[in-house]
């Protein structure tokens, strides 16, 4: 009975970090919907343990706590996977990103020395957020 309670505890605080998160736009969609599909998962499983056993049974795993590891490892195993395909893909975009700024400061530098654009201020981050176009 006790674990019954801190599992569905467990599922409420899960679902509730969530939304607070989603709320505070601290968290992105689409990987809010995978985590509040966790707790979702959770709060039925400790309201009816039984379930996980026959679930168990129906696919040959020995017992319910056999299939929620495994379970448990192929899901972090697959968030894993997702995040580093994540981390890779803005590492290329920031590498481009820097790149092409490294190239627009080379050009404004040459510009510059040929005496092009000495008329023109630099804009600031406070003008450019305005839209001053000055």
């Amino acid at each position: 009975m006790k674990l019954t309670l801190v599992t569905g505890v467990t599922g409420l605080v899960v679902l509730l970090v969530i939304v607070e998160l989603l709320r505070r736009r601290q968290l992105r969609e689409k990987y809010a919907i995978l985590w509040l599909v966790v707790g979702l998962v959770i709060i039925p499983l400790a309201l009816f343990p039984w379930l996980l056993d026959d679930v168990a049974g129906a696919l040959g795993v020995a017992s319910g706590v056999s299939l929620v590891l495994f379970l448990g490892i192929v899901f972090l195993l697959l968030v894993c996977v997702h995040l580093s395909w994540e981390v890779s893909r803005l590492e290329e975009e920031t590498r481009t990103i820097a790149e092409d700024l490294a190239l627009l400061r080379t050009e404004v530098r040459a510009d510059r020395e040929r005496g092009w654009g000495d008329d023109v201020r630099p804009v600031s981050d406070a003008d450019a957020r305005a839209g001053d176009p000055t």
